[in-house]
C-alpha cells in the first residue's frame, strides 16, 4: 500500500498540540506533597516555601531510599528569612517534619555572622539578614545545600551561677554535620547544630573538689549568654529548648537538613536583582524583606575567599593568647 505524504504545516500543528496537552497535564497533575503538609508551604513566617519543602522532601527521599536514613523526621532551613523579627521576636526559619506522624514545626535558628576583614574585605552579615554565603575554612558563613545530621559530642565549658546563686556545670553538646557538593567540607569546618548559648567573661576559680578541676584545683567559670537571636560562627543554633529536643531526635538515628539557598540560587537571584527584575512571576525564591535589606545576595566559592583569609593571617598575626585570669569573687 503506497502511503501519502502529509504536509509539513499539519505534523508540525499536531506536535504543537501534543507538547500543548502535555504541558497541561504536567501543571494540572496534582503535587505529590500531602495536603495537610501544602497547609504549611507559604511566605510568612512559621511557613515553608514551595522550593525549599521540595528539595528538603527530595534529600530525605533519596538518603531513604539508599538506606541511609531511618529516622522518621527531617529538616529544612531557609536561611533567606529574617532571624530576628524585632521586639524580641524571631523568625522561625528551621523546619521540623515528621510525614508519618504528620507534625510540622517551625523554629528559630541563626545564621553564619560571616566577618570582616578590615581594609581588605567584608563578608559580614547582620542581624536580621544574610546577604553573605559561602563555604571558605574560617569564613564563619552559612554554605546551603544537603547535610546529614552525624555524631553529637557533648563538652564541658565551665560553671555559670544562677539566681539562685549555685554554680551549674554548663555543658553544650554539638551535633556535627556532613555536607555534599559545595557543603562537603562541612566537618573539615566543623559545621553542626547546637544550643545558642556561650559563656562570656571567663575567669578561673578555686574548686578543688570538681571533678572538671586542673592540676591546681581550678575551674572555669563564666557568664551564661544565650545568643538566640543573634549570629553563629557558620553553624545551626538554635533555642536551648529547641536543642534538646532537636538532639533528642537525631542522636544515634541521622537524618537529613537541607539549607537554602545554594549558590546557584544565590547567583540567579543576583543577577535578576542587578536588572532590576522582579521575582514575582519567575522560578526564582528569595524572602522579599531580606532581599530589599540587602539589595543582592553573594556567595563566595572557597577557592576566592580563603586565600584572602590566610593572608590576613600573615598580615594579621593574632596576640599571644594569655592565661584565663583568676576570679576577683569567690
Amino acid at each position: 500500500m503506497r502511503l501519502r505524504s502529509v504536509p509539513l504545516g499539519i505534523v508540525a500543528g499536531l506536535l504543537l498540540v501534543v507538547i500543548a496537552l502535555t504541558a497541561v497535564r504536567s501543571f494540572a497533575a496534582p503535587s505529590d506533597i500531602p495536603a495537610w503538609l501544602q497547609a504549611h508551604v507559604g511566605d510568612g513566617d512559621g511557613q515553608i516555601s514551595q522550593v525549599v519543602l521540595e528539595r528538603a522532601r527530595a534529600l530525605y527521599r533519596k538518603k531513604v531510599a539508599q538506606g541511609a536514613v531511618r529516622n522518621p523526621c527531617y529538616f529544612a532551613m531557609d536561611a533567606t528569612r529574617p532571624g530576628d523579627l524585632g521586639n524580641g521576636v524571631l523568625g522561625r526559619r528551621y523546619y521540623v517534619v515528621c510525614e508519618a506522624s504528620q507534625s510540622f514545626h517551625a523554629i528559630s535558628s541563626g545564621h553564619g555572622g560571616g566577618r570582616n576583614l578590615k581594609g581588605t574585605v567584608d563578608f559580614s552579615n547582620g542581624r536580621r539578614c544574610a546577604k553573605n554565603f559561602g563555604n571558605a575554612m574560617d569564613s564563619e558563613l552559612t554554605a546551603g545545600g544537603a547535610y546529614m545530621t552525624r555524631e553529637a559530642k557533648t563538652s564541658f565549658k565551665g560553671y555559670y551561677r544562677t539566681g539562685a546563686k549555685q554554680d551549674v556545670a554548663f555543658q553544650r553538646t554539638f551535633i556535627q554535620f556532613d555536607g555534599e557538593g559545595e557543603a562537603a567540607n562541612a566537618r573539615q569546618r566543623v559545621i553542626g547544630g547546637h544550643a545558642a548559648q556561650v559563656l562570656r567573661g571567663m575567669c578561673m576559680r578555686k574548686s578543688p573538689n570538681s571533678s572538671y578541676a586542673d592540676h591546681d584545683g581550678l575551674v572555669p567559670f563564666g557568664k551564661l549568654v544565650d545568643y538566640a537571636g543573634g549570629r553563629s560562627n557558620g553553624c545551626t543554633s538554635w533555642s536551648p529548648s529547641d536543642a534538646r529536643q532537636i538532639i533528642s531526635m537525631v542522636k544515634d538515628n541521622p537524618t537529613t537538613l537541607y539549607i537554602y539557598p545554594e549558590s546557584r540560587d544565590i547567583a540567579a537571584v543576583a543577577q535578576a536583582s542587578a536588572k532590576s527584575h522582579s521575582l514575582s512571576g519567575t522560578d526564582l525564591y528569595w524572602n522579599a524583606s531580606c532581599l530589599k535589606e540587602i539589595g543582592a545576595p553573594k556567595f563566595w566559592p572557597r577557592k576566592t575567599l580563603e586565600p584572602i583569609i590566610v593572608q590576613y593571617k600573615k598580615d594579621h598575626p593574632a596576640a599571644p593568647s594569655q592565661p584565663v585570669p583568676i576570679c576577683k569573687e569567690p
